[in-house]
């Protein structure tokens, strides 16, 4: 239980919260909506005003918050802050993606009963000009305003005219057409089939945020909800008038005619924090983009991974970051996520990037990958590079134990983790916390292991001469094979090195027994908390997730971290 509230009680409480204030927005807003001002209002809508204003008040706050879990300048210098006082807080922002997912779906959820409650709306208001029945009070408020320069509580003036022709002639009606449009292809196209077969589409469709803001900041302009002005109230009291309709405003009637006027727009006293943030984020972001970064070199490894390494003036890192990567004669839009793979003690800064898609083939051929000779710099495609950015990844070395996790291209973060060891041992320097490190890889074909194996190679040696051997404890496992190369393994198993790596551990086939696995760590490491880092899928995480729960015991804390982009 301890372990739990370590690794999730923060979230919780945070989670808890965030639905807390929403809970609260949205009782507040529907009892509102229940008051005096808009007794008459609620005579000709019902119920469905109070159900359509409270989640309008939520949409407010979701909106509010929709921007700033993707502010990662913000993030990080929050992170950098926050991290000396509390380990536990700043791994909450590395769940930066997580909640922004969450919210998005409130945000959808809110929409749609908005939507749907002034469906009823709108039919209510078209019937109350319909039924042209002045013993009907629908009719009588409905009318209110048609005589002179008078107030109305109807946005609907005229019984010649139906809901479409209201939808698409008034700026609420524009504005929700535009906003739940661009919601819809937000959503649908962040599905994570289509973002990671279709990257492109999903990147385009989602800077459709841009009209969905533009939309919800106009969207109230139209005052199309009225209620009774306060003036109004004070000379005609509804509970006492209601009954008397057909005589308002006539002489010898204590009750006036109710005038009514629509609310100020709200909304973007709610959003405009947000989005000045933002702004300041994309200016960062520009101001980066004129940076000249210039490619010192590309490497093409195996399993059509591409490394490239590069500097920037001013550029620093820290063992774990990330960066984004523009390439502006593939794309003037497109910025794309790689992890370092460098030590911030190398003098450049590099990324492998495996070739999966659109984009990541055309810089590949733009670095000149599908040729045999190398290329000359200034046939080099220019880059640009926003970052960079912190993630879990940084905590490593704050931890006396680590456990690091890596499936295929996510072992790069630990490449950048593993290389900053190698500097810092062969340095000489006897300062690093970090005392222990349990190395998984997890990897389904033999040539991935290629360019990630000289560094290992290399650390193995290093440490084997300082006399550090029992530092670092790695295993490489196979998760796939051909019967060929079974054969050819059986054949070279009992040689001093590994046939696939080269190293003196051997390569093991298979996935890991992560509860063996988890045991042996805890029984060497009583009384410690022990940093479990994974770059890879979310179903190797929701195992290891639950081994860091199950195995917490005995004075053993596993603490879980996970790379999020």
């Amino acid at each position: 239980m301890g372990n739990f509230a370590a690794n999730e009680g923060l979230s919780i409480f945070v989670i808890l919260v965030w639905l807390g204030i929403n809970a609260f927005l949205f009782v507040q807003f529907y009892l509102v909506f229940l008051t005096d001002k808009w007794f008459y209002t609620r005579a000709i809508l019902g119920d469905a005003l109070s159900w359509a204003r409270a989640p309008a008040a939520c949409l407010n706050f979701n909106c509010m918050l929709i921007l700033l879990p993707v502010c990662r300048n913000l993030l990080s210098m929050l992170r950098g802050t926050i991290q000396c006082c509390s380990r536990t807080a700043a791994r909450q922002l590395d769940r930066n993606i997580t909640f922004h997912k969450l919210v998005a779906y409130m945000i959808a959820f809110h929409t749609a009963v908005h939507i749907l409650a002034h469906l009823f709306n709108f039919e209510r208001f078209m019937d109350g000009q319909l039924n042209r029945d002045a013993h009907l009070i629908t009719f009588v408020l409905s009318d209110i305003g048609n005589r002179g320069n008078a107030s109305y509580l109807n946005p609907i003036r005229t019984n010649e005219t139906n809901p479409t022709i209201i939808l698409f002639t008034t700026i609420a009606g524009v504005t929700g057409v535009v906003i739940t449009l661009a919601l819809i292809l937000i959503i649908t196209s962040s599905m994570e089939v289509i973002r990671r077969s279709y990257f492109e589409v999903f990147w385009f469709t989602h800077h459709l945020f841009v009209i969905f803001f533009i939309g919800l900041v106009f969207h109230g302009f139209g005052r199309i909800v009225r209620g009774q002005t306060a003036a109004s109230l004070r000379a005609h009291n509804p509970l006492e008038c209601a009954d008397q309709f057909e005589t308002w405003g006539k002489n010898g009637s204590n009750c006036p005619e109710p005038e009514f006027a629509g609310n100020p727009p709200m909304t973007w006293k709610w959003v405009v924090g947000p989005m000045i943030l933002y702004v300041c984020e994309r200016l960062v972001r520009l101001y980066r983009y004129q940076q000249k970064v210039v490619i010192t070199k590309v490497v093409m490894h195996p399993s059509k991974t591409l490394e490239l390494r590069m500097k920037r003036k001013g550029f620093r890192m820290e063992a774990g970051q990330y960066v984004f990567i523009q390439c502006p004669s593939i794309s003037a839009l497109e910025w794309h996520p790689f992890t370092l793979t460098s030590a911030p003690e190398e003098d450049h800064f590099s990324a492998h990037i495996r070739i999966a898609g659109d984009w990541t083939e055309r810089l590949y051929l733009a670095c000149g990958g599908d040729k045999s000779e190398s290329q000359d710099a200034w046939m080099l495609p220019r880059l640009a590079i926003d970052g960079p950015f912190g993630t879990a990844s940084e905590d490593v070395f704050r931890y006396e134990v680590v456990v690091l996790v890596g499936a295929g291209i996510g072992v790069t973060p630990f490449a950048s983790v593993l290389k900053s060891v190698w500097y810092q041992t062969s340095q000489g320097q006897g300062d690093v916390f970090t005392k222990k490190i349990y190395f998984y890889w997890l990897c389904p074909e033999t040539q991935a292991f290629e360019w990630f194996a000289d560094l290992l190679q290399s650390l193995e040696g290093q440490m084997t001469e300082k006399g550090l051997a029992d530092f670092l404890n790695y295993n490489i496992y196979l998760t796939r094979w051909k019967e060929n190369e079974a054969a050819h393994f059986r054949v070279h198993h009992e040689a001093e090195n590994d046939p696939i790596t080269g190293l003196k551990q051997k390569t093991l086939y298979g996935k890991p027994n992560w509860d063996n696995e988890f045991t042996n760590i805890g029984a060497k490491h009583p009384g410690t908390k022990v940093g479990v880092f994974l770059c890879g899928p979310t179903v190797l995480g929701k195992a290891l997730a639950r081994q860091c729960l199950s195995h917490s015991e005995g004075g053993v804390e596993f603490i879980f971290n996970k790379e999020n982009f």
